[in-house]
């Protein structure tokens, strides 16, 4: 069960993360600087989770494949942020750009024998 915790803690790390690079782009007439420091202060919390994920998932996963997996879990979680917070379409073109970076999750986690 121990080996589900980074996983876990991912996905909540990469909510925070999300929010911090994209949450801003609903509110452009805050200034730059007010939206870096909350920015900033999001961010936080994003390392509180990614942190212990990456030293508790070093233990089951090398290091590369703990990359691929934030990363797969960083295009799931905006995918979702985009269509329900930012209300953009996802357009065929961009799940397949997505899709192909999974196929990088098959490719890092398969045994090859």
């Amino acid at each position: 069960m121990r080996h589900f915790y980074p996983v876990i803690l991912l996905v909540i790390s990469n909510v925070f993360m999300t929010f911090a690079w994209y949450g801003h782009l609903k509110f452009k007439s805050a200034s730059l600087w007010l939206v870096i420091l909350a920015s900033w202060g999001i961010a936080f919390f994003e390392y509180c989770f990614q942190v212990p994920a990456n030293r508790i998932g070093h233990e089951y996963f090398d290091a590369p494949q703990l990359k691929v997996m934030q990363e797969a879990i960083t295009i799931a979680v905006f995918c979702v942020f985009s269509v329900l917070y930012l209300k953009e379409d996802l357009k065929w073109n961009y799940i397949v750009g997505f899709a192909l970076i999974l196929l990088a999750v098959f490719f890092v986690f398969r045994k090859w024998d």
